[in-house]
């Protein structure tokens, strides 16, 4: 899952709406566990205080031995469960024995209308307390409060205990949910991914279409491209149609005018002479460039690069026995993306004119480069002839510039390598080498399959 990615987007986009999602479930159940311990904690005093009360009652005297609760908790000392009977005056009349050592201190607050008012106090320990206070009147004795707590303490701690099981429960369902969330992304985009991975197969040149099957939410993108595919193909038939047309058209015109004014000495035939010349070269120069371009724009096209530079470096080598030619290819020479004829326009033309300028040895190598993804394959062509400054290297590449009119050559001089070069977004240099005379590095896209192993 690539960070940018559509997957890597969902990802995390549900990963952090499930964090808050789990986040405010672990408070929610937080709370409402803590209000069902409450709300049991209240009943329970209720129930403790209806006892007391009727108790109370019964025996008609609040301070009486008979007066208890069941509960083993009132007999424990510091338990926080404590029970008290005051008068008016807010003397101790009764008390149970876990009060042994604790002084409970008043609640706040007004009773309400049935006589009874609770909230929150602390005993002498730091414990937190729900108390419950009600009061009642004995004839001919007077008035009397009656006090029940429970530990709250222990609810809150309870509370804690939970909230940090919750916390580890809703962490493991969280991560289980986010790695399946993280599947499904990856399954649910994987069609994308298919499609993506047959695009750049016909890219490479590994298909002609965009194959496979597809939902039906991309599978018209899938049927675009095919038609993009076909549609491309068509332009560029009938360009090379018309290019070719164009170039019959013009040759018959030129033909005739340059045979009426060959031979003339008129300054008119002399002018009309070199001026088809110059029309004829313009002519085949922009053909050229017509026939390269429309020939690189198809795609799905690839070349053995080793294949070629070694079938190079045999012809070469027979055409130029004045020359030692060292050809130096491994085996992980990686194919070229592009068409053939293209690699051996380029390749041939650097190393023709490599021959042309050495004094005695030339040197064809070949090696990858780049990194994973954006792979090249790096082509060196280095002679011992007397190479080029700085100045010269740029001008060299420019259409028609030659630096020595007596060598024979067209006179385009490497502007149809870099001509190549630019339709494929490679790279042309012009160095020193090693050698002594000129080292011309030439890189070009390589293809993801067809390498050498």
């Amino acid at each position: 899952m690539k960070k940018g990615s559509i997957a890597f987007r969902l990802f995390w986009l549900s990963a952090g709406w499930l964090v808050v999602a789990l986040v405010a479930t672990a408070f929610l159940l937080t709370e409402l566990y803590s209000q069902a311990l409450d709300r049991d904690l209240n009943e329970s005093l209720d129930f403790q205080i209806s006892s007391l009360v009727g108790q109370t009652l019964e025996e008609d005297s609040p301070a009486s031995s008979e007066i208890g609760l069941s509960d083993t908790r009132f007999s424990r000392p510091t338990s926080g469960w404590y029970w008290q009977v005051r008068d008016e005056a807010g003397a101790l009349v009764n008390f149970s024995p876990s009060m042994v050592g604790t002084v409970l201190p008043e609640l706040a607050g007004a009773f309400n209308a049935q006589g009874t008012r609770s909230g929150l106090i602390a005993d002498d320990y730091g414990q937190t307390l729900r108390a419950v206070e009600r009061w009642i009147t004995l004839d001919e004795i007077g008035r009397f409060v009656i006090t029940v707590t429970g530990n709250y303490s222990d609810v809150e701690g309870r509370v804690d205990a939970f909230r940090g099981q919750a916390i580890i429960v809703l962490a493991v369902v969280g991560i289980i949910l986010a790695a399946m969330s993280g599947m499904i992304a990856r399954f649910a985009l994987r069609p994308i991914e298919r499609l993506r991975e047959a695009i750049e197969a016909v890219r490479e040149g590994d298909r002609p279409t965009v194959e496979g099957a597809y939902p039906q939410e991309i599978a018209p993108l899938a049927e675009e491209l095919n038609e993009l595919l076909r549609s491309n193909t068509q332009i560029i038939a009938r360009a090379q149609a018309q290019v070719g047309n164009l170039a019959h058209g013009l040759k018959t015109p030129l033909a005739v005018l340059r045979n009426e004014a060959d031979g003339g000495k008129s300054t008119l035939a002399k002018s009309v002479l070199h001026e088809t010349d110059n029309m004829s070269r313009i002519v085949a120069t922009y053909l050229d460039k017509a026939r390269l371009a429309a020939r690189s724009s198809v795609v799905g096209k690839r070349a053995d690069t080793r294949a070629v530079l070694e079938r190079l470096g045999r012809v070469m080598a027979k055409l130029n026995k004045q020359c030692d030619l060292a050809v130096d290819l491994p085996k992980s020479v990686p194919w070229f993306r592009g068409d053939e004829s293209d690699l051996e326009e380029m390749a041939g033309n650097l190393l023709d004119n490599a021959c042309k300028w050495a004094r005695s040895e030339v040197r064809l190598s070949a090696r990858e480069s780049g990194e994973s993804g954006n792979r090249s394959v790096t082509i060196v062509v280095e002679d011992n002839g007397p190479g080029l400054t700085d100045a010269e290297a740029e001008q060299v590449l420019r259409r028609g510039v030659r630096l020595d009119e007596k060598t024979p050559g067209s006179g385009l001089g490497l502007d149809i390598v870099k001509e190549l070069v630019d339709i494929y977004g490679g790279d042309l240099t012009l160095s020193r080498s090693a050698l002594g005379g000129l080292n011309a590095t030439l890189r070009l896209p390589a293809a993801r399959t067809g390498a050498r192993t």
